[in-house]
Protein backbone atom coordinates (compact mmCIF):
# COMPACT_ATOMS: atom_id res chain seq x y z
CA UNK A 1 0.00 0.00 0.00
CA UNK A 2 2.65 2.43 1.02
CA UNK A 3 4.41 1.99 -2.57
CA UNK A 4 0.89 3.08 -4.42
CA UNK A 5 0.40 6.18 -2.51
CA UNK A 6 4.74 6.43 -3.37
CA UNK A 7 3.82 5.56 -7.25
CA UNK A 8 1.07 7.63 -6.96
CA UNK A 9 2.51 11.26 -5.06
CA UNK A 10 5.53 10.59 -7.90
CA UNK A 11 2.42 10.69 -10.71
CA UNK A 12 1.08 13.57 -9.19
CA UNK A 13 4.05 15.35 -9.33
CA UNK A 14 5.12 14.49 -12.81
CA UNK A 15 1.81 16.17 -13.89
CA UNK A 16 2.36 19.06 -11.74
CA UNK A 17 6.01 19.38 -14.02
CA UNK A 18 4.45 18.84 -17.22
CA UNK A 19 1.52 21.46 -16.23
CA UNK A 20 4.51 24.02 -15.32
CA UNK A 21 6.34 22.95 -18.70
CA UNK A 22 3.19 23.50 -21.00
CA UNK A 23 2.96 27.19 -18.97
CA UNK A 24 6.03 28.19 -19.97
CA UNK A 25 6.14 26.83 -23.25
CA UNK A 26 2.63 28.41 -23.92
CA UNK A 27 2.14 31.35 -22.26
CA UNK A 28 -1.25 32.80 -21.56
CA UNK A 29 -1.20 35.13 -24.79
CA UNK A 30 -0.40 31.92 -27.33
CA UNK A 31 -2.88 30.21 -25.44
CA UNK A 32 -5.59 32.98 -25.56
CA UNK A 33 -4.72 33.47 -29.71
CA UNK A 34 -5.31 29.45 -29.60
CA UNK A 35 -8.11 29.50 -28.17
CA UNK A 36 -9.38 33.03 -30.16
CA UNK A 37 -8.45 30.86 -33.37
CA UNK A 38 -10.29 28.00 -32.92
CA UNK A 39 -13.08 29.67 -32.18
CA UNK A 40 -13.20 31.80 -35.49
CA UNK A 41 -12.05 28.47 -37.00
CA UNK A 42 -15.75 27.04 -35.33
CA UNK A 43 -17.47 30.59 -36.39
CA UNK A 44 -16.43 30.15 -39.65
CA UNK A 45 -18.11 26.30 -40.69
CA UNK A 46 -21.11 27.45 -38.00
CA UNK A 47 -24.76 28.30 -39.90
CA UNK A 48 -25.36 31.32 -37.39
CA UNK A 49 -24.05 34.24 -36.52
CA UNK A 50 -25.10 35.91 -33.17
CA UNK A 51 -25.80 39.60 -31.96
CA UNK A 52 -25.55 40.79 -28.21
CA UNK A 53 -27.85 43.42 -27.49
CA UNK A 54 -26.65 44.82 -23.93
CA UNK A 55 -28.53 46.94 -21.63
CA UNK A 56 -26.26 49.44 -21.13
CA UNK A 57 -23.70 50.62 -23.58
CA UNK A 58 -20.99 52.37 -21.70
CA UNK A 59 -22.76 54.30 -19.22
CA UNK A 60 -26.02 55.22 -21.48
CA UNK A 61 -29.09 53.26 -21.26
CA UNK A 62 -29.44 51.00 -24.70
CA UNK A 63 -32.60 52.13 -26.41
CA UNK A 64 -32.45 48.85 -28.63
CA UNK A 65 -32.92 46.67 -25.44
CA UNK A 66 -36.02 48.64 -24.01
CA UNK A 67 -36.96 48.01 -27.38
CA UNK A 68 -36.33 44.23 -27.76
CA UNK A 69 -37.74 43.89 -24.01
CA UNK A 70 -41.57 45.63 -24.93
CA UNK A 71 -41.46 43.97 -28.72
CA UNK A 72 -41.10 40.31 -27.25
CA UNK A 73 -43.52 41.16 -24.57
CA UNK A 74 -46.18 40.91 -26.66
CA UNK A 75 -45.08 37.54 -28.23
CA UNK A 76 -44.25 36.07 -25.00
CA UNK A 77 -47.36 36.77 -23.07
CA UNK A 78 -48.77 34.19 -26.02
CA UNK A 79 -46.15 31.72 -26.61
CA UNK A 80 -43.52 31.66 -23.41
CA UNK A 81 -44.17 28.96 -20.75
CA UNK A 82 -41.88 31.10 -17.70
CA UNK A 83 -42.85 34.78 -18.03
CA UNK A 84 -41.72 38.07 -15.88
CA UNK A 85 -44.40 40.65 -14.58
CA UNK A 86 -43.31 43.76 -14.73
CA UNK A 87 -45.42 48.00 -14.24
CA UNK A 88 -43.36 50.99 -15.71
CA UNK A 89 -44.28 54.37 -14.08
CA UNK A 90 -47.05 56.18 -15.63
CA UNK A 91 -47.99 52.64 -16.84
CA UNK A 92 -51.97 51.50 -16.85
CA UNK A 93 -51.37 47.87 -18.00
CA UNK A 94 -48.94 44.73 -16.75
CA UNK A 95 -46.17 43.86 -19.54
CA UNK A 96 -45.07 40.53 -19.86
CA UNK A 97 -41.27 39.39 -20.54
CA UNK A 98 -38.45 36.50 -20.30
CA UNK A 99 -37.42 35.38 -17.80
CA UNK A 100 -32.87 35.25 -16.74
CA UNK A 101 -31.49 33.54 -19.10
CA UNK A 102 -34.65 31.92 -20.87
CA UNK A 103 -35.14 31.86 -24.89
CA UNK A 104 -38.03 32.16 -27.02
CA UNK A 105 -38.43 31.24 -31.31
CA UNK A 106 -39.54 34.73 -33.09
CA UNK A 107 -40.78 34.54 -36.68
CA UNK A 108 -39.92 37.67 -39.30
CA UNK A 109 -41.00 37.26 -42.70
CA UNK A 110 -41.33 33.40 -42.52
CA UNK A 111 -37.54 33.65 -40.86
CA UNK A 112 -36.84 31.93 -37.42
CA UNK A 113 -34.40 33.69 -34.92
CA UNK A 114 -33.80 32.63 -31.14
CA UNK A 115 -33.86 35.53 -28.58
CA UNK A 116 -32.36 34.61 -25.26
CA UNK A 117 -32.09 36.91 -22.18
CA UNK A 118 -28.88 36.78 -20.69
CA UNK A 119 -28.60 37.74 -17.09
CA UNK A 120 -25.22 37.28 -15.30
CA UNK A 121 -23.51 38.52 -12.44
CA UNK A 122 -20.98 41.64 -12.77
CA UNK A 123 -18.10 42.00 -11.26
CA UNK A 124 -16.48 44.41 -8.48
CA UNK A 125 -16.70 47.83 -10.26
CA UNK A 126 -14.34 50.45 -10.26
CA UNK A 127 -14.89 54.16 -9.75
CA UNK A 128 -17.27 55.65 -12.02
CA UNK A 129 -20.00 58.40 -11.67
CA UNK A 130 -22.61 56.70 -12.33
CA UNK A 131 -22.85 53.12 -10.43
CA UNK A 132 -24.02 50.36 -12.46
CA UNK A 133 -26.60 47.66 -11.69
CA UNK A 134 -25.34 44.32 -10.02
CA UNK A 135 -26.19 42.24 -12.95
CA UNK A 136 -25.68 42.50 -16.78
CA UNK A 137 -28.49 42.35 -18.36
CA UNK A 138 -28.68 41.47 -22.30
CA UNK A 139 -30.71 40.00 -25.29
CA UNK A 140 -28.63 37.07 -27.59
CA UNK A 141 -30.12 36.98 -30.78
CA UNK A 142 -29.15 34.01 -33.30
CA UNK A 143 -29.79 33.54 -36.68
CA UNK A 144 -28.82 32.09 -39.89
CA UNK A 145 -26.03 33.76 -41.84
CA UNK A 146 -27.92 33.53 -44.92
CA UNK A 147 -30.61 35.74 -43.72
CA UNK A 148 -28.32 38.45 -41.82
CA UNK A 149 -29.18 41.22 -44.36
CA UNK A 150 -32.72 40.78 -43.63
CA UNK A 151 -32.05 41.18 -39.98
CA UNK A 152 -30.05 43.92 -40.25
CA UNK A 153 -32.16 46.33 -43.23
CA UNK A 154 -35.59 45.33 -41.69
CA UNK A 155 -36.57 43.36 -38.31
CA UNK A 156 -34.37 45.78 -35.91
CA UNK A 157 -36.22 48.45 -37.78
CA UNK A 158 -39.72 46.51 -37.48
CA UNK A 159 -38.93 46.03 -33.48
CA UNK A 160 -38.29 49.80 -33.09
CA UNK A 161 -41.57 50.64 -34.52
CA UNK A 162 -43.49 48.21 -32.79
CA UNK A 163 -42.37 48.76 -29.56
CA UNK A 164 -43.30 52.74 -29.91
CA UNK A 165 -46.93 51.71 -30.52
CA UNK A 166 -46.76 49.25 -27.40
CA UNK A 167 -45.34 51.79 -25.15
CA UNK A 168 -47.69 54.34 -26.32
CA UNK A 169 -50.64 51.98 -25.84
CA UNK A 170 -49.79 51.20 -22.24
CA UNK A 171 -48.26 54.74 -21.11
CA UNK A 172 -50.54 56.81 -20.00
CA UNK A 173 -50.82 60.40 -21.72
CA UNK A 174 -49.33 63.52 -20.42
CA UNK A 175 -50.11 66.83 -19.70
CA UNK A 176 -47.02 68.97 -19.43
CA UNK A 177 -47.03 72.79 -19.04
CA UNK A 178 -43.85 75.44 -18.74
CA UNK A 179 -45.18 76.88 -15.11
CA UNK A 180 -41.16 78.19 -14.88
CA UNK A 181 -41.32 79.57 -17.96
CA UNK A 182 -38.33 78.27 -19.48
CA UNK A 183 -36.14 77.58 -16.43
CA UNK A 184 -35.29 73.90 -15.80
CA UNK A 185 -35.89 71.70 -12.75
CA UNK A 186 -32.75 69.71 -11.51
CA UNK A 187 -33.49 66.78 -13.91
CA UNK A 188 -32.79 69.23 -16.89
CA UNK A 189 -36.20 69.69 -17.71
CA UNK A 190 -38.52 72.83 -18.44
CA UNK A 191 -41.92 71.30 -18.88
CA UNK A 192 -43.79 69.58 -15.81
CA UNK A 193 -46.73 67.23 -16.06
CA UNK A 194 -49.91 65.76 -14.73
CA UNK A 195 -51.64 62.55 -16.32
CA UNK A 196 -54.31 63.36 -18.47
CA UNK A 197 -57.50 62.02 -18.28
CA UNK A 198 -59.72 64.28 -20.73
CA UNK A 199 -62.64 62.01 -21.28
CA UNK A 200 -63.07 63.57 -25.00
CA UNK A 201 -63.96 61.67 -27.98
CA UNK A 202 -64.78 62.52 -31.40
CA UNK A 203 -67.46 60.29 -31.12
CA UNK A 204 -68.89 62.62 -27.86
CA UNK A 205 -67.53 65.63 -29.83
CA UNK A 206 -70.50 68.05 -30.69
CA UNK A 207 -70.02 68.82 -34.23
CA UNK A 208 -71.15 68.03 -37.45
CA UNK A 209 -70.07 64.26 -38.71
CA UNK A 210 -69.17 65.21 -42.15
CA UNK A 211 -66.79 67.62 -40.34
CA UNK A 212 -65.55 65.77 -37.67
CA UNK A 213 -64.87 62.52 -40.31
CA UNK A 214 -63.23 65.06 -42.18
CA UNK A 215 -60.20 65.93 -39.48
CA UNK A 216 -60.27 62.63 -38.25
CA UNK A 217 -58.85 61.11 -42.32
CA UNK A 218 -56.50 64.34 -41.68
CA UNK A 219 -54.98 63.66 -38.22
CA UNK A 220 -54.69 59.49 -39.20
CA UNK A 221 -52.87 60.35 -42.97
CA UNK A 222 -50.22 62.83 -40.69
CA UNK A 223 -49.81 60.06 -38.00
CA UNK A 224 -49.64 57.25 -40.85
CA UNK A 225 -47.28 59.64 -43.26
CA UNK A 226 -44.11 58.91 -41.97
CA UNK A 227 -42.74 57.98 -45.87
CA UNK A 228 -44.85 60.80 -47.55
CA UNK A 229 -43.06 63.71 -45.61
CA UNK A 230 -39.81 62.17 -45.88
CA UNK A 231 -40.19 61.44 -49.73
CA UNK A 232 -41.34 65.00 -50.31
CA UNK A 233 -38.61 66.70 -48.21
CA UNK A 234 -41.26 68.30 -45.89
CA UNK A 235 -41.22 68.09 -41.74
CA UNK A 236 -43.30 65.91 -39.93
CA UNK A 237 -45.14 68.01 -38.50
CA UNK A 238 -48.68 69.76 -38.98
CA UNK A 239 -50.48 72.89 -37.78
CA UNK A 240 -54.03 73.27 -36.92
CA UNK A 241 -56.04 76.63 -36.06
CA UNK A 242 -59.15 76.39 -34.28
CA UNK A 243 -61.35 79.38 -34.11
CA UNK A 244 -64.45 80.91 -32.70
CA UNK A 245 -66.91 82.17 -30.02
CA UNK A 246 -66.20 80.79 -26.26
CA UNK A 247 -67.92 77.94 -25.64
CA UNK A 248 -67.75 76.23 -29.05
CA UNK A 249 -66.08 73.51 -27.87
CA UNK A 250 -62.25 74.06 -29.02
CA UNK A 251 -60.21 72.48 -25.88
CA UNK A 252 -62.33 69.33 -26.19
CA UNK A 253 -61.27 69.38 -29.83
CA UNK A 254 -57.62 69.22 -28.29
CA UNK A 255 -58.88 66.29 -25.84
CA UNK A 256 -60.48 64.68 -28.71
CA UNK A 257 -57.41 64.80 -30.97
CA UNK A 258 -55.36 63.91 -28.18
CA UNK A 259 -57.07 60.64 -27.76
CA UNK A 260 -57.41 59.83 -31.09
CA UNK A 261 -54.02 59.70 -31.78
CA UNK A 262 -52.88 58.98 -28.57
CA UNK A 263 -50.54 61.43 -28.39
CA UNK A 264 -49.69 63.77 -25.34
CA UNK A 265 -50.13 67.59 -25.02
CA UNK A 266 -48.12 70.45 -24.23
CA UNK A 267 -49.71 73.18 -23.32
CA UNK A 268 -47.54 76.24 -23.81
CA UNK A 269 -48.06 78.86 -21.92
CA UNK A 270 -46.66 81.80 -24.05
CA UNK A 271 -47.28 84.51 -21.12
CA UNK A 272 -44.61 82.69 -18.92
CA UNK A 273 -41.50 82.50 -21.36
CA UNK A 274 -39.28 85.55 -21.28
CA UNK A 275 -37.68 85.55 -24.93
CA UNK A 276 -37.14 83.61 -28.13
CA UNK A 277 -34.01 81.78 -26.80
CA UNK A 278 -36.13 80.09 -24.17
CA UNK A 279 -39.37 79.25 -26.82
CA UNK A 280 -36.79 77.80 -28.63
CA UNK A 281 -35.84 75.43 -25.73
CA UNK A 282 -39.18 74.69 -24.77
CA UNK A 283 -39.38 73.26 -27.94
CA UNK A 284 -36.42 71.26 -28.21
CA UNK A 285 -37.72 69.50 -24.84
CA UNK A 286 -41.27 68.42 -26.25
CA UNK A 287 -40.81 64.76 -27.74
CA UNK A 288 -42.19 63.19 -30.97
CA UNK A 289 -45.85 62.09 -31.20
CA UNK A 290 -47.03 65.08 -29.48
CA UNK A 291 -49.73 68.30 -29.51
CA UNK A 292 -48.20 71.60 -29.14
CA UNK A 293 -51.18 74.13 -27.75
CA UNK A 294 -51.14 78.08 -27.78
CA UNK A 295 -54.51 78.61 -26.58
CA UNK A 296 -56.35 81.78 -26.74
CA UNK A 297 -53.21 83.26 -28.61
CA UNK A 298 -54.79 86.91 -29.19
CA UNK A 299 -55.17 87.20 -25.56
CA UNK A 300 -51.67 86.13 -24.49
CA UNK A 301 -49.50 88.59 -27.07
CA UNK A 302 -50.41 91.05 -29.39
CA UNK A 303 -50.15 89.66 -33.04
CA UNK A 304 -52.33 92.18 -34.91
CA UNK A 305 -52.40 92.54 -38.42
CA UNK A 306 -49.22 94.12 -40.03
CA UNK A 307 -51.03 95.18 -43.00
CA UNK A 308 -53.45 97.10 -40.63
CA UNK A 309 -50.63 98.84 -38.59
CA UNK A 310 -49.17 100.05 -41.93
CA UNK A 311 -52.12 101.41 -42.88
CA UNK A 312 -52.58 103.28 -40.04
CA UNK A 313 -48.65 104.25 -39.82
CA UNK A 314 -46.14 105.95 -42.24
CA UNK A 315 -43.50 104.45 -40.61
CA UNK A 316 -44.10 100.14 -40.30
CA UNK A 317 -42.33 98.19 -37.73
CA UNK A 318 -39.93 96.11 -38.72
CA UNK A 319 -40.99 92.77 -39.00
CA UNK A 320 -37.98 91.41 -36.54
CA UNK A 321 -38.85 94.24 -34.33
CA UNK A 322 -40.27 93.06 -30.28
CA UNK A 323 -43.36 94.05 -31.07
CA UNK A 324 -45.47 91.10 -29.23
CA UNK A 325 -45.26 90.96 -25.66
CA UNK A 326 -43.56 92.38 -22.28
CA UNK A 327 -43.64 89.93 -19.79
CA UNK A 328 -44.43 91.71 -16.40
CA UNK A 329 -40.90 92.17 -15.51
CA UNK A 330 -39.95 94.37 -18.35
CA UNK A 331 -40.17 98.18 -19.46
CA UNK A 332 -42.33 98.28 -22.35
CA UNK A 333 -40.64 100.78 -23.96
CA UNK A 334 -40.30 99.96 -27.85
CA UNK A 335 -36.82 99.61 -27.68
CA UNK A 336 -35.08 96.07 -28.63
CA UNK A 337 -34.36 94.20 -25.56
CA UNK A 338 -36.18 96.56 -23.26
CA UNK A 339 -37.45 93.72 -21.20
CA UNK A 340 -38.41 90.14 -21.42
CA UNK A 341 -40.51 89.53 -24.88
CA UNK A 342 -40.94 87.52 -27.52
CA UNK A 343 -41.22 88.47 -31.01
CA UNK A 344 -43.23 87.37 -34.17
CA UNK A 345 -39.86 86.18 -36.15
CA UNK A 346 -39.49 84.17 -32.87
CA UNK A 347 -42.94 82.59 -32.99
CA UNK A 348 -43.16 82.24 -36.55
CA UNK A 349 -39.71 80.02 -36.27
CA UNK A 350 -40.79 78.03 -33.56
CA UNK A 351 -43.55 76.81 -35.68
CA UNK A 352 -42.27 76.61 -39.30
CA UNK A 353 -38.13 77.57 -39.06
CA UNK A 354 -35.31 75.09 -38.54
CA UNK A 355 -35.74 74.53 -34.91
CA UNK A 356 -39.23 73.51 -35.66
CA UNK A 357 -37.58 69.90 -37.52
CA UNK A 358 -35.47 69.16 -34.65
CA UNK A 359 -38.24 66.44 -33.58
CA UNK A 360 -40.66 64.33 -35.44
CA UNK A 361 -44.26 63.63 -35.85
CA UNK A 362 -45.75 66.94 -33.87
CA UNK A 363 -49.12 68.87 -33.78
CA UNK A 364 -49.41 72.60 -33.66
CA UNK A 365 -52.72 73.81 -31.98
CA UNK A 366 -53.67 77.14 -31.95
CA UNK A 367 -56.83 78.27 -30.73
CA UNK A 368 -58.21 82.18 -30.88
CA UNK A 369 -61.55 84.06 -30.51
CA UNK A 370 -60.84 86.32 -32.96
CA UNK A 371 -59.19 85.24 -36.25
CA UNK A 372 -59.11 88.87 -37.57
CA UNK A 373 -56.50 89.97 -35.41
CA UNK A 374 -53.99 87.12 -35.99
CA UNK A 375 -50.85 88.20 -38.55
CA UNK A 376 -51.64 86.32 -41.81
CA UNK A 377 -47.76 85.18 -41.33
CA UNK A 378 -48.92 83.27 -38.95
CA UNK A 379 -52.42 81.75 -40.49
CA UNK A 380 -50.24 80.46 -44.22
CA UNK A 381 -50.02 77.18 -44.98
CA UNK A 382 -46.55 75.25 -43.60
CA UNK A 383 -47.70 76.97 -40.32
CA UNK A 384 -51.67 76.39 -39.86
CA UNK A 385 -52.27 73.78 -42.52
CA UNK A 386 -56.09 73.23 -41.53
CA UNK A 387 -58.36 76.23 -40.53
CA UNK A 388 -61.48 74.53 -38.10
CA UNK A 389 -64.13 76.77 -37.64
CA UNK A 390 -65.36 75.79 -34.30
CA UNK A 391 -69.40 76.97 -34.94
CA UNK A 392 -72.55 77.42 -32.90
CA UNK A 393 -74.27 74.11 -32.60
CA UNK A 394 -76.16 73.00 -35.01
CA UNK A 395 -78.85 70.36 -35.72
CA UNK A 396 -76.71 67.49 -36.01
CA UNK A 397 -74.03 68.45 -32.78
CA UNK A 398 -77.22 69.38 -30.93
CA UNK A 399 -78.66 65.29 -31.57
CA UNK A 400 -75.15 64.33 -30.16
CA UNK A 401 -75.37 66.30 -27.16
CA UNK A 402 -79.06 65.05 -26.24
CA UNK A 403 -77.78 61.86 -26.43
CA UNK A 404 -74.27 62.17 -24.74
CA UNK A 405 -76.48 63.82 -21.65
CA UNK A 406 -79.50 61.93 -21.95
CA UNK A 407 -78.77 59.07 -23.79
CA UNK A 408 -81.77 59.61 -26.37
CA UNK A 409 -81.28 58.40 -29.51
CA UNK A 410 -83.45 60.31 -32.49
CA UNK A 411 -85.76 57.56 -32.44
CA UNK A 412 -86.16 58.22 -28.94
CA UNK A 413 -87.92 61.65 -29.10
CA UNK A 414 -91.13 62.81 -30.86
CA UNK A 415 -90.76 63.92 -34.71
CA UNK A 416 -92.93 67.35 -33.60
CA UNK A 417 -90.04 67.89 -30.90
CA UNK A 418 -86.81 66.89 -33.35
CA UNK A 419 -88.86 68.88 -36.11
CA UNK A 420 -88.62 72.21 -34.36
CA UNK A 421 -85.28 71.91 -32.57
CA UNK A 422 -84.34 71.64 -35.94
CA UNK A 423 -86.25 74.54 -36.99
CA UNK A 424 -84.87 77.31 -34.16
CA UNK A 425 -81.51 76.01 -33.02
CA UNK A 426 -79.79 77.82 -36.24
CA UNK A 427 -81.54 80.67 -35.00
CA UNK A 428 -80.65 80.62 -31.90
CA UNK A 429 -76.99 80.90 -32.16
CA UNK A 430 -76.49 79.42 -28.76
CA UNK A 431 -72.90 77.40 -28.26
CA UNK A 432 -73.04 73.51 -27.35
CA UNK A 433 -71.67 74.78 -24.26
CA UNK A 434 -74.35 76.77 -23.03
CA UNK A 435 -76.87 74.04 -24.69
CA UNK A 436 -74.87 71.32 -21.84
CA UNK A 437 -75.93 73.06 -18.94
CA UNK A 438 -79.31 73.19 -19.94
CA UNK A 439 -79.00 69.61 -20.47
CA UNK A 440 -77.02 68.93 -17.40
CA UNK A 441 -79.16 70.38 -14.85
CA UNK A 442 -82.17 68.30 -15.95
CA UNK A 443 -80.46 64.82 -16.82
CA UNK A 444 -82.22 63.25 -14.29
CA UNK A 445 -85.45 64.37 -16.22
CA UNK A 446 -85.13 63.59 -19.63
CA UNK A 447 -88.06 64.88 -20.87
CA UNK A 448 -88.43 67.88 -18.84
CA UNK A 449 -84.63 68.08 -20.24
CA UNK A 450 -85.84 68.31 -23.77
CA UNK A 451 -88.99 70.55 -23.00
CA UNK A 452 -86.55 73.14 -21.28
CA UNK A 453 -84.05 72.80 -24.13
CA UNK A 454 -86.51 74.03 -26.86
CA UNK A 455 -87.62 76.66 -24.85
CA UNK A 456 -84.25 77.78 -24.39
CA UNK A 457 -83.69 77.83 -28.26
CA UNK A 458 -86.57 79.89 -29.07
CA UNK A 459 -85.99 82.64 -26.43
CA UNK A 460 -82.56 83.08 -27.45
CA UNK A 461 -83.83 82.91 -31.09
CA UNK A 462 -86.49 85.96 -30.33
CA UNK A 463 -83.91 87.69 -28.93
CA UNK A 464 -81.24 87.41 -31.98
CA UNK A 465 -83.91 88.86 -34.32
CA UNK A 466 -84.85 91.56 -32.15
CA UNK A 467 -81.15 92.49 -32.14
Amino acid sequence: MKEYWTSFASLLGVLAFCQSLLQVIFPPELRFACLKFFNRIFHLFSFYCYFDITEIDGVNTNELYNAVQLYLSSYVSINGSRLSLTRALNSSAITFGLSNNDSIVDTFNGVNMLWEHVVTQRQSQTFSWRPLPEEKRGFTLRIKKRDKSLILDSYLDYIMEKANDIRRKNQDRLLYTNSRGGSLDSRGHPWESVPFKHPSTFDTLAMDPLKKQEIMDDLLDFANGQSFYQKTGRAWKRGYLLYGTPGTGKSSMIAAMANYLSYDIYDLELTEVHNNSELRKLLMKTSSKSIIVIEDIDCSINLTNRKKNNNSNNNPRSYYEPEIRCGSTSVCDGEEGGGNSITLSGLLNFTDGLWSCCGSERIFVFTTNHIEKLDPALLRSGRMDMHIYMSYCSYPALKILIKNYLGYEESDLDGEVLKQLEQVVDKAEMTPADISEVLIKNRRYKQKAVKELLEALKDKGRKENIE
